[in-house]
């Protein structure tokens, strides 16, 4: 048996008032996004919750495979991680997290700049060709797409299983309620789109204004 994917998790002086559960976006972009999301987690620890930010199989240190790894498996493993949490949950999802995280059992939901799987499969795809071209290898998103059903595929340095990637091609974010779904920009959390940068980096305005707004959230949902 495989051990358990590690959990960060980082908690308030006393008794919290929820447990806010970062789902973070998907593959690379989880990487440029992590350092941001736990700025936002420490606000939100001086705010008076708990925020929680776990592994989820084949993520970071897991030990199972990426590539023996598909959506479902990470909706179940969202679902168990929250159901075994207490008091009220608040899932916060940034992008493609929002398309796992609909199983989850909580009081309340808060997604950025939710995004369907299709269009994140596209942007892997097209990286990918984009490489190989450079390589001198020759590649379309259509020779990729008939390759990635028969063997696992390597995506941005992600190694996807044919389950994954036919999933991701048709997941869109389910509708869950009470939900809060905010852009990044005009009219939403004003940061950058660190998801999109070559390399991790961190936005701590941005972090301030996600924590801000998942607690303002959450007193609407009549958690506090």
């Amino acid at each position: 048996m495989s051990a358990p994917e590690h959990q960060l998790r980082i908690d308030p002086v006393g008794p919290p008032r929820a447990t806010i559960v970062f789902v973070p976006p998907l593959f690379e972009e989880a990487n440029r996004t992590r350092r941001t999301i736990v700025l936002a987690m420490r606000a939100l620890a001086v705010d008076g919750f708990a925020a929680l930010l776990p592994d989820l199989p084949g993520q970071n240190e897991s030990l199972v495979p990426l590539d023996q790894v598909d959506l479902d498996q990470w909706q179940a493993k969202l679902a168990a991680i929250t159901a075994a949490l207490d008091g009220p949950v608040l899932v916060a999802s940034i992008r493609g997290g929002a398309l796992i995280d609909h199983r989850a059992k909580a009081a309340a939901w808060w997604r950025l700049a939710p995004v369907g799987g299709a269009s994140l499969l596209r942007t892997l795809m097209r990286a990918r060709a984009s490489a190989d071209r450079e390589a001198g290898i020759a590649s379309s998103l259509e020779s990729l797409q008939a390759a990635a059903q028969l063997a696992p595929l390597l995506l941005a340095g992600n190694s996807l299983s044919p389950a994954m990637i036919a999933g991701l091609g048709a997941a869109e974010a389910q509708y869950v309620e009470p939900l809060r779904s905010i852009p990044l920009g005009e009219g939403g959390i004003v940061g950058t789109p660190l998801w999109l940068r070559a390399e991790p980096g961190e936005d701590a305005v941005m972090a301030q204004a996600i924590a801000a707004d998942i607690a303002a959230w959450s007193k609407t949902c009549g958690i506090s």
